[in-house]
């Protein structure tokens, strides 16, 4: 006989034990499911295992959707400084990193005791590690076969995640629930993922891995400073890697870049190169090379020549400013077309999920199937890097807890 529970949980990580907390904090029975050996892996890596649990300027703004507003129900009843009151409860030590991101001065881990020890406030069953056989739809609530026995429930919420990562456990389970019950799915796709490059208009680049910069980068736009309406548009550093572009700078843009599509990277974002080099001409007698050297990585400046047609060894002096001004294109709109990413194993996010339009913004129902609940990353809402992400699951995780 299948063991009663007001509600079911599938997915312990952050939204899930969040959700699981908060409805059980309001007297609900609630039972835990997750299919893992240990808890709230995603956590535990992230921040370079100190967790960026917060950023302090989460707002609409900061998250991708194919519904935009979406989100701003759930993210304005439980703010960052609702999750922050939270972690000062627990007496966890945290620091600000540069715009507004929070981190743990120690380690993930106490997130995860925190939102355990929450969970075991409430009276929270766990049932970990442990698969899921099916869902039914009953006439009143579901039905989960699941290792160690059924369980029935009048509410069933789906924490799950994405596919990011599938090295720590990540399923498409979430979508495959979804589509059982005739959900619309949007496409998922890795987010906040290196872009990879090849071909010969590469080679240049390809010897500089390691080298690091704080650049510009869009999805496009038309001059310097220009943003891309609709588009993405970042002010961070870019790291070379042996297959293309990664740092946050290309995480970020990741999110907003289309197959087939250029980004553009003004790698002197501070600098009109064109009209500098143009205004030296008369006064500085060094090489090209040399010149750019001043402002760039020298390894990189060489490879922007080269890849541009110009010799590193030619005179500024020499150079008609036509060529001077190709060269300042190259440098503060260099447009280029990646081949592709890293993929899911380096993606910290997955894009899409659950469409947002079958959904209640307020409790983050399905419309159509009364007591069913999307959570986190399962649904189409993405945020960027920098702590976003973990705010849309506590506020998502808040929603349906508080609800349900």
């Amino acid at each position: 006989m299948a063991k009663q529970y007001d509600v079911a949980v599938i997915g312990a990580g952050a939204a899930g034990m969040m959700c699981a907390a908060v409805a059980a904090a309001r007297g609900k029975r609630v039972v835990l499911l997750d299919h893992a050996t240990r808890l709230a892996e995603k956590i535990r890596i992230s921040g370079g295992g100190r967790c960026n649990f917060t950023n302090v300027g989460a707002g609409p703004a900061n998250f991708l959707s194919e519904n935009p507003n979406f989100c701003r129900s759930a993210l304005s009843r439980y703010t960052p400084q609702d999750f922050l009151g939270l972690v000062k409860k627990y007496r966890i030590a945290w620091h600000e990193k540069h715009k507004g991101q929070l981190f743990c001065d120690d380690s993930s881990e106490q997130i995860i005791g925190m939102l355990r020890a929450e969970c075991q406030q409430g009276d929270v069953a766990w049932r970990m590690p442990c698969k899921i056989g099916g869902i039914e739809k009953l006439d009143a609530g579901f039905l989960i076969t699941a290792e160690g026995g059924d369980i029935a429930c009048d509410s069933l919420v789906i924490a799950t995640g994405g596919l990011s990562i599938p090295k720590i456990g990540a399923t498409d389970l979430g979508y495959r629930i979804a589509q059982q019950f005739d959900l619309q799915i949007v496409a998922p796709r890795p987010g906040l993922v290196p872009l990879t490059f090849d071909g010969p208009s590469w080679e240049a680049f390809a010897p500089l891995a390691g080298i690091a910069l704080e650049v510009e980068v869009s999805t496009g736009g038309t001059g310097k400073g220009k943003k891309n309406k609709g588009g993405g548009h970042f002010r961070e550093d870019l790291l070379f890697t042996h297959r293309g572009l990664s740092g946050p700078a290309i995480l970020q843009i990741s999110s907003y870049w289309q197959p087939g599509t250029p980004i553009v990277l003004d790698l002197l974002p501070e600098m009109d190169v064109a009209e500098e080099l143009i205004s030296s001409k008369t006064t500085v007698k060094k090489q090209l090379g040399n010149v750019l050297a001043q402002w760039l990585p020298a390894r990189l400046a060489e490879g922007l020549l080269l890849a541009n047609g110009f010799a590193p060894d030619a005179r500024l002096a020499d150079m008609a400013d036509a060529k001077l001004r190709k060269l300042g294109d190259a440098i503060n709109r260099w447009a280029i077309v990646p081949t592709g990413s890293e993929g899911y194993k380096k993606a910290e996010v997955t894009l899409g999920g659950v469409d947002t339009r079958e959904l209640s913004q307020q409790t983050m129902m399905a419309n159509k199937v009364p007591g069913l609940y999307f959570i986190g990353e399962t649904v189409d809402v993405t945020g960027w890097l920098g702590g976003y992400n973990f705010q849309w699951a506590w506020a998502s995780g808040f929603a349906a807890g508080s609800s349900v």
